[in-house]
Parts: structure tokens; sequence; C-alpha cells
């Protein structure tokens, strides 16, 4: 049970953290917010969809079809996270300043609700789908302890469900600027995160060089599979060890996309002026 619960726990915290995010980000404004309650829902299908054929893909490209398809998605969500950052900086300020006068937004339709649809969809998608695999499989080969199992499972999604609800609330108790200054910034991290992660996977079936094997490793002082450790891995793509691509493409997409977020606020902010 407790096994379940922290495997749930820890598959689902990135997909309630992302959401929990993006819907901060857009709050009050309802068009956005329905497009990303539809990719939620259905990456949840998917998720049941790609559970189903997860032994399929471990064997598709000689055994390497799962890290491929995380790879993928995490390239494709973390694209999308950058196009909404990027249109965020550029219209943050008219945003806040329409929701604080008007209380709803007439700028919703120009959101890129495209992009933050397949954010959630993919972001659940993909960890959903492993929790659901995890689930499917306990309940099978464990028959008399499966309900023990899908207990604990329903335990860890609550957990994951009220620690995003935490961040959201306490996204809304910020004032509107300042809250999408740091879901901007959130989201950046978490975008360099996933390319940090998709970039994990494919280093690990040898399609990219490892540059470096281990930058550093920071085990015995946070442990990836501490609390702490997940956390960080959730929000900036932490890893214990590291390889060297790891490392670049975290910097390298951090560094691109938070320039390119800095200078738009600024030219948005001289246009305010």
């Amino acid at each position: 049970m407790i096994a379940s619960m922290v495997i749930v726990f820890r598959e689902m915290l990135e997909m309630v953290l992302v959401v929990s995010v993006l819907l901060a980000a857009t709050h009050e404004l309802a068009a956005a917010r329905y497009r990303i309650a539809w990719g939620a829902a259905a990456g949840l299908g998917g998720a049941v969809v790609v559970a189903l054929l997860m032994e399929q893909m471990e064997n598709a490209f000689d055994g390497d079809g799962e890290f491929l398809f995380n790879a993928v998605v995490l390239f494709l969500a973390a694209i999308m996270l950058a196009w909404t950052v990027l249109w965020m900086s550029r219209h943050s300020r008219e945003m806040s300043a329409r929701l604080r006068h008007v209380g709803t937004s007439v700028v919703a339709g120009s959101l890129p609700q495209r992009a933050l649809l397949v954010i959630s969809f993919a972001a659940v998608m993909r960890e959903g789908s492993e929790a659901v695999f995890f689930l499917f499989g306990a309940a099978r080969t464990l028959p008399e302890d499966g309900g023990m199992f899908l207990l604990g499972g329903g335990l860890g999604a609550a957990l994951a469900l009220l620690l995003g609800y935490i961040m959201y609330a306490g996204l809304m108790r910020i004032p509107v600027q300042r809250m999408f200054q740091l879901a901007g910034w959130l989201l950046i991290l978490l975008a360099a995160g996933m390319a940090s992660q998709a970039v994990w996977n494919l280093v690990l079936i040898d399609r990219l060089p490892a540059l470096v094997d281990q930058v550093w490793n920071l085990a015995a002082w946070l442990p990836q599979d501490s609390l702490p450790g997940e956390l960080l891995h959730v929000m900036v793509g932490y890893d214990e060890a590291p390889s060297g691509m790891q490392v670049l493409a975290f910097v390298l997409f951090l560094g691109g996309l938070g320039l390119g977020h800095y200078r738009l606020q600024r030219i948005a902010g001289q246009r305010a002026v």
C-alpha cells in the first residue's frame, strides 16, 4: 500500500503542478481554463490507452519505445510551455490590467489556447499513463493485495491533488501582476526541466551522447527519491547525478527562454509607459 501510494504520488505530482500553475496563470480567462480542463481530461483518457499499450511500446524500437515516447512528449510540452511563456511575457501587463478593472478578459481569445491544451494533455498523459500502468499491473499480478495497492494509489493521487491545490491557492493570493511574473518563471523552470528529462530518456537509450556521464553526484545529500528531491525533479528536472547533455539542455533552455521572457517583459513595460 505504501509503495503504491508513493509511486502514484510521484507520477501524478508533475502533471498536477503543471496544471495548477497553468490554471493560476489563466485566472478568470474562462476560455483558456476550458482548454486546459479539456486537455487534462483528454490526457486521462490517453493515459489509460498508453498504459494498456505500454508493453508493446517497450518492445518497439528494440525495447526503446517507451523512452522515445517520453522524450517526444516532453519535448513537445517544453516547446508549448515556451510558447505560452513568451506570449504571457508580451501580454501580462495588459491581461492583469483588464482583470483588475473588468473582472474578465477580452484578450482571452488571443491566448495560445491550443498550446495550453497540448501542455495539459501531454503532462497528464505521460505521468498518468505510468501511474495507471503500475496500478493495472499490481491489481493483475497481486490479486490478493490488489485492493490495498489500489487504495494506496488512490491516497497517492489525493495527496498530489492536494499539493497542486495548495500551490494554486497560494498563487491566487499574490497580486495579479506579481502572480503573472511568478507563474512565468515557474513555467520557465518547468519547461527547462522537461527538456532535461527528455534528453535523459534519449541519453539512456544511446540516442544522444552523454558528453559527461556524471557532472556531479548529490545522492548522499539530496537523493532524488526523497520528497525534496522529487519536488525539485518535478519543478526543475532535478537529477542527483545528471549527464553533461542533461545539464547542457537545461542551461540552454533556461537561459534562452529566461532571456526572451525578460526582454519581452521590458519591451511590454516600455510600451505601457
